[in-house]
């Protein structure tokens, strides 16, 4: 299968920096903000940003992760084999009135952002909620759109965004790929 690279370690954090510039810049009152990681991969990259946000901020911003498995329309439909990993929900802070900056690795249909921002309203009613992303590769299947994009990667429904992180693959490294032949039918 072959691997086209896209973002290497030192590009990874330059993009976190930028987005974390952006997210100061379209919100002055920083005290209202929280940062919320879905799952698995954006719950590492919303702890990177906390601590971008907390450089440029001096603030001590909450952050929290949650675990959107039960919340996904597609639960079921996919074969036993594929069903997600149950990960616990962290939000131990009050998400009213704030402006809560949802974090994930990659964008796609947008499935699991509508399923994260249920999840996120079973916790309190934030004032705004705003999507950053790593990666864009666009196919929307929902009207979703997000604030903050690292990298658009445009790519054919064949192919598969591969986000690597040293927390938990042991590398930095976003690469695209062909989808296996498994995975088309899921």
């Amino acid at each position: 299968m072959s691997e086209r690279v896209v973002l290497e370690h030192d590009d990874l954090g330059r993009t976190l920096r930028r987005i974390a510039h952006e997210i100061v810049e379209k919100n002055p009152e920083s005290a209202d903000l929280a940062i919320v990681g879905i799952h698995t991969r954006g719950a590492i990259l919303a702890r990177r940003l906390h601590a971008f946000l907390g450089e440029l901020t001096s603030a001590e911003l909450p952050i929290g992760d949650l675990d959107i498995s039960f919340y996904r329309d597609d639960v079921g439909a996919k074969s036993p084999a594929s069903q997600p990993v149950v990960h616990a929900s962290h939000i131990d802070f009050d998400i009213s009135d704030r402006t809560v900056v949802l974090v994930d690795d990659v964008l796609f249909t947008g499935r699991t952002v509508r399923a994260a921002i249920e999840a996120l309203f079973d916790y309190g009613r934030p004032r705004r909620v705003q999507l950053a992303v790593l990666c864009d590769r666009g196919h929307r299947e929902l009207p979703i759109r997000p604030d903050y994009v690292g990298k658009n990667l445009p790519t054919a429904h064949g192919e598969r965004v591969n986000v690597s992180l040293e927390e938990s693959d042991g590398i930095d490294r976003v690469t695209i790929s062909e989808q296996q032949a498994a995975e088309v039918g899921a």
